[in-house]
């Protein structure tokens, strides 16, 4: 039995040895293939055949060839592999399908991605433009749906990557009609329109259609949609956060679209991240001319429109001509804007609006013979138009404000409207005004050039009020001079005793100090930077008179006691009231922050800034001497467990907003771009109505306007305040005030210091409000005596911007024109912030004790303490 078993097993093998073999090869190909179907790559000289795929690492795209509904033609597109609809994303040969199953896509010899047909023709190819080809080339299909052509030594990391800076040639740089989140579109100024995407021809023929959607790069940028006949839509002008002419881009919308900084090359790249990147979105131009934002809806399993462009018929580019306005509300929905009148009434009438709207009054500028003939018809002005989209085609000036934008318009005979956009600046219109569309909420205000007989009985009142003023200022100055003349025996005494006593002069013109005259207009250090600035007429005030202002400098005079000395309220002799900084003359480091502190405030006009009204030098005594502020500071209220109840939730947020305008100014519309360093609460000072204003710029540091970040081995500031990578590093930025901000926002909302605020489980206020707005407990955050009253959509945005500003990196942390923006418009969609794990350390000192204060001096320059009020 054994042998038999023995012989027939034997008889076995020798019979079938030949079959054996050819099913263990059947067997090792068809694991071959598998593997194959699961790659994501392929090398030079390796093949995807008709029927055969690329998958992503993660699986989520899909790369091979397919055939568009009621077609059998053949293409090579990347579409999303793990949801039920086929949707493409991309495609290769649009424009030269292959006829049946016979293609293939394979990395030549010669470096290029290519399609070819069954006679081994080439219908298509993409890759590397040179005479010299690199060795070992990979094409990689990556999780965010790029095939990118690499040295076979990056496919390995580039899986997971959107675009990719190292490639030699990748999808995401030559799109067809759909932009995925980690693409890339290139806005230059001076390469002129990027019409990146393209439509299909129709809704199953991937032929290159009539559509292109891409960027206008002009300043401010804009997202436009082009067709056979020019614009047939357009998204309104970048502003930093949004496009301004697409009414629903709030929440989700908001954290997505980036435009990156200046490249060598003069480039800048729009780029779209979605909050949540674990959800599917894509935006795509279709074969109609219509753009769409999708996102994946898994509960209904299916693609859902989030935004749809056109969508109206006022989004269709300049839908009732020149100088109109569209609205969707009104009836008809084309009007012409006040001070224009139809070209064509008959046209207009009948709803053929394409005419537009011509000038009723010619602007003063322009017309020649109504200056000349001296009619009295005034010069030309401006009609403000809220609530609207920006017409097209604006040109972007440079200037710090909004009156400066409107005398700019002024001085050009062509222009015939600005505006002064937050996030944007300045921008003039010398042509036309074209596709102007009408909000219900919000959006951007014009400003359109009329002549003065235009602008209606507001113009008229004003004059008068203007004729009015002048003549009771004319009798008001006649009765000045009579009683000058009645009493000048009396004037004069007064007049002389006034001047020749030495002590009672307020101004001293006669004090030549040579060492502060070197140290102001040093060019060497901050005062360097700070005579580029312009060298301002800062007025020098007599010694004697701020002793008698300040009452000798007396105990009952003082306000309080600031890192480099203390503060005094005085009066001068007109009654105006001062608050006066001495330096300390057992401070090491106050000369330069004096110097600093001249320059910089004296140049700095802004409703949130105090104002430096002058400053005084005698022997070791310097002195600044500032506006004074009754309300002291606001560390005074928000930490006093009794005065704190005086500052409810609208004076907060006022507060909070304030603040944020002004470190807006310092960052961005002063002609230097300017860094606080200290920012704080005790360094907020409060006016009669509780207006916030900075304070302190001994520690500012001056940044030209390319500048984006600098480091010191000395660092300076208030520990609790200080960003990490200062405190730690000694490195600053714009973004170091931005962390500061969000302390200060933090205290505010909960009536804590950041430091001085510790329990069980945290040891300070920033990591405390983490947690409690991670577990939904964000309304303990809020201080007691503000918590029923308060507005709890407000105070919500507030908490997650404040901690958006905390932020441990300073990549991650926004920038202050988005953070006055987004304290500004209702968002209810914010990113959540991530978890603070670094701090600057250590805790602060009680900062309102008055008369208890100790200077503390440091060889870093770091304090703890602070003033307590001006």
């Amino acid at each position: 039995m054994l042998g038999a078993f023995v012989n027939g097993g034997m008889a076995f093998t020798g019979q079938n040895r030949a079959s054996f073999f050819l099913l263990s090869f059947f067997l090792a190909s068809s694991s071959l293939f598998l593997y194959a179907r699961a790659a994501n790559s392929i090398s030079q000289g390796q093949f995807v055949r008709d029927g055969e795929t690329l998958v992503s690492s993660s699986g989520n795209f899909e790369l091979g060839f397919f055939s568009p509904a009621n077609s059998s033609l053949r293409y090579v597109g990347i579409w999303y592999r793990k949801i039920s609809v086929k949707t493409v994303v991309w495609v290769a040969n649009r424009d030269s399908p292959v006829s049946d199953e016979s293609g293939v896509l394979t990395v030549s010899n010669d470096g290029n991605l290519m399609v070819l047909d069954g006679d081994n023709g080439t219908v298509w190819s993409g890759g590397i433009n040179s005479s010299s080809v690199p060795t070992n080339l990979t094409a990689v299909l990556t999780d965010a749906g790029n095939l990118a052509l690499l040295a076979s030594a990056d496919a390995d990391s580039a899986s997971a990557d959107g675009y990719i800076s190292y490639s030699h040639w990748q999808s995401f740089e030559h799109p067809t009609d759909t932009f995925l989140p980690g693409m890339r579109v290139r806005v230059n100024p001076t390469a002129g329109e990027n019409r990146a995407f393209r439509s299909w021809k129709s809704l199953d023929d991937p032929f290159p259609g009539n559509f292109f959607m891409g960027v206008d790069p002009r300043l401010p940028p804009q997202i436009v949609i082009w067709g056979q006949s020019g614009r047939e839509w357009r998204s309104g002008h970048w502003n930093g956060l949004l496009f301004t002419g697409v009414p629903n881009m709030t929440g989700s919308y908001l954290y997505g679209f980036k435009l990156s900084s200046i490249n060598a090359d003069g480039s800048m790249y729009f780029t779209y991240t979605p909050i949540n990147s674990s959800k599917l979105l894509m935006f795509r131009i279709l074969w109609n001319g219509t753009e769409e934002q999708l996102g994946w809806d898994e509960i209904s399993n299916e693609w859902t429109v989030l935004q749809l462009q056109p969508a109206k018929e006022c989004d269709l580019y300049n839908r009732c001509g020149d100088f109109a306005i569209c609205n969707e509300m009104d009836s008809p929905k084309c009007s012409c804007m006040e001070g224009f009148s139809p070209k064509s009434p008959d046209q207009w009438n009948r709803g053929n609006w394409s005419a537009g709207c011509a000038r009723k009054t010619q602007l003063q500028c322009r017309d020649n013979n109504s200056i000349s003939a001296g009619d009295g018809s005034g010069m030309d002005g401006f009609l403000k138009l809220d609530g609207v989209k920006l017409p097209d085609f604006a040109e972007y000036v440079s200037v710090p404000s909004m009156d400066e934008c409107g005398a700019k318009c002024l001085e050009n005979c062509s222009c015939n409207a600005y505006a002064f956009a937050r996030g944007i600046g300045c921008m003039l219109w010398s042509e036309n005004l074209i596709d102007v569309q009408h909000f219900d909420q919000g959006r951007m205000t014009l400003q359109i050039r009329l002549a003065n007989s235009e602008l209606g009985t507001k113009s008229k009142i004003s004059n008068l009020f203007i004729i009015i003023t002048v003549l009771v200022g004319a009798f008001v100055l006649g009765v000045l001079v009579w009683l000058s003349w009645r009493f000048k025996n009396n004037l004069k005494g007064f007049l002389i005793f006034y001047w020749e006593n030495e002590e009672l002069r307020l101004f001293d013109d006669s004090v030549k100090n040579e060492e502060l005259s070197a140290d102001l207009c040093g060019t060497d250090g901050l005062a360097g930077d700070a005579k580029q600035v312009g060298g301002p007429d800062i007025p020098l005030f007599n010694f004697s008179s701020i002793e008698a202002a300040t009452n000798f400098f007396s105990e009952e005079n003082r306000l309080g006691l600031g890192g480099f000395g203390p503060v005094y309220k005085g009066k001068l002799f007109g009654g105006q009231e001062i608050a006066v900084k001495r330096l300390s003359r057992k401070s090491s480091q106050g000369v330069e922050e004096f110097k600093n502190e001249v320059m910089l405030i004296a140049k700095l006009q802004h409703r949130n800034l105090v104002r430096l009204l002058g400053f005084c030098v005698q022997g070791e005594d310097k002195m600044l001497i500032y506006e004074y502020m009754p309300n002291k500071s606001l560390d005074c209220f928000i930490f006093d467990p009794t005065k704190r109840v005086q500052l409810d939730w609208k004076k907060r947020f006022e507060i909070i907003e304030g603040i944020a305008r002004g470190l807006l100014y310092l960052h961005r519309d002063s002609r230097l771009r300017i860094i606080h360093r200290d920012l704080k609460a005790s360094n907020i000072l409060l006016d009669e109505e509780m207006n916030p204003k900075i304070s302190d710029f001994g520690m500012a540091r001056i940044f030209g306007t390319n500048e984006d970040k600098a480091s010191t081995n000395r660092v300076v500031g208030t520990y609790g305040y200080m960003s990490p990578e200062y405190a730690m590093e000694g490195l600053f930025s714009v973004k170091s005030d931005v962390y500061s901000f969000g302390v200060l926002l933090l205290e505010i909302i909960r009536g804590k210091k950041n430091f001085g605020f510790r329990t069980l489980e945290h040891s300070n206020l920033i990591v405390h409000a983490w947690h409690h707005l991670k577990e939904g407990k964000w309304m303990e955050l809020i201080d007691p005596c503000i918590r029923d009253t308060c507005s709890t959509d407000e105070v919500l945005r507030c908490i997650q911007v404040g901690l958006l500003c905390v932020q441990d990196s300073a990549l991650d942390r926004p920038a202050m024109p988005s953070v006055v923006l987004l304290l500004e418009s209702e968002i209810v969609d914010l990113p959540f912030p991530k978890l603070p794990r670094s701090t600057s350390i250590t805790g602060s000192i009680d900062t309102c004790s008055l008369f208890q204060s100790q200077e503390i001096d440091s060889s870093n320059g770091v304090t703890v303490s602070s003033v307590a009020g001006r």
